[in-house]
């Protein structure tokens, strides 16, 4: 069964579903508490306990034998990161442009999970029995910006309610072609992996795909092009870049979905800028376990700003 780290031992606080109960009397995350039941490691009163919906008295004793966490199959890698934030719980990364977020054929390693596994080494409780930072979500590649990652299973857990939810706030800043009329107001169209290239996203009839909600305003109007920021109400794969795009205003350097005005590109060679123009750049949500809402922010990186500033003259 594995080598035993830790037993928690105490007395169910409040009544209702074991899983629930004993979620809240252990710290740990209802999900975690019923694999552990599956492998025999709860006892109520002494006695081993696996139906997770059964009813349970406050007052009743139990043990929980936590397994020492398995090592993660990618390895730890001492790459440079960026941390906004970190406690017992989370850590908020401003993941630079060019940084994989997690390990995947074509990028075995040199991956944002690599280099947390190095940084939060000792510090990872476990996701789901493994000792690995928990991705609750990603930005791509070529995107830089804010990203919170899961150090415990029961923050795990409770980021990923707020993702499903649509409660967290995300505004990212994106320079694009044209200047959007009128200067703001709200895309939605539902997102799905394009039939005609597995690599890209494109909107589908509703009823496909799935449900997406983009607001952006223009921030400052540039030389044929604008610096926008895009309020997400739901959070799609290339969801900023597909909205945007499909509205005629396509992210400057969008290799994807979109091509950079002709009068601009001698100024993106120049510079040489070879991205999406695209940073995520704030970031809140009411914290998995302290219950505080927080919220943080990421100034441009220096080369959208030096873009901007190309394209203000």
């Amino acid at each position: 069964m594995g080598v035993i780290a830790n037993i928690i031992e105490g007395e169910v606080a409040t009544g209702g579903r074991i899983d629930k109960a004993l979620a809240e009397a252990s710290g740990l995350s209802r999900e975690r508490v019923k694999a552990l039941m599956g492998e025999g490691r709860v006892t109520l009163a002494g006695k081993p306990v696996k139906q997770a919906s059964l009813k349970i008295e406050a007052g009743v004793p139990f043990a929980i034998a936590v397994p020492e966490a398995l090592p993660a199959e990618a390895i730890a890698q001492d790459i440079p990161l960026a941390i906004v934030f970190e406690d017992d719980h989370l850590v908020i990364v401003d993941k630079p442009a060019g940084l994989v977020v997690h390990p995947a054929a074509g990028n075995l390693d040199g991956t944002l999970v690599n280099a947390l596994l190095h940084h939060c080494r000792g510090q990872l409780s476990g996701i789901g029995g493994v000792a690995r930072p928990g991705i609750v979500h990603r930005i791509d590649k070529d995107t830089s910006g804010l990203l919170v990652v899961a150090k415990t299973d029961k923050a795990h857990e409770g980021l990923a309610v707020q993702f499903a939810d649509h409660s967290i706030e995300r505004a990212y800043q994106a320079i694009v072609g044209g200047r959007p009329v009128p200067a703001s107001g709200t895309v939605r169209g539902s997102i799905a992996r394009s039939v005609h290239d597995r690599k890209k996203m494109a909107l589908v009839d509703d009823g496909r795909g799935k449900h997406a909600v983009t607001h952006f305003r223009t921030l400052e109007p540039l030389r044929h092009s604008s610096l926008v920021e895009c309020r997400l109400e739901t959070g799609r794969t290339h969801q900023v870049r597909v909205h945007m795009a499909s509205i005629g205003h396509a992210l400057l350097g969008d290799p994807v979905y979109g091509r950079t005005p002709s009068p601009l590109r001698s100024s993106l060679q120049r510079l040489g800028f070879s991205r999406q123009a695209l940073h995520a750049a704030e970031l809140g949500f009411v914290h998995p376990v302290s219950g505080e809402r927080v919220h943080f922010v990421s100034p441009l990186p220096d080369d959208m700003r030096t873009l901007i500033d190309e394209l203000r003259h």
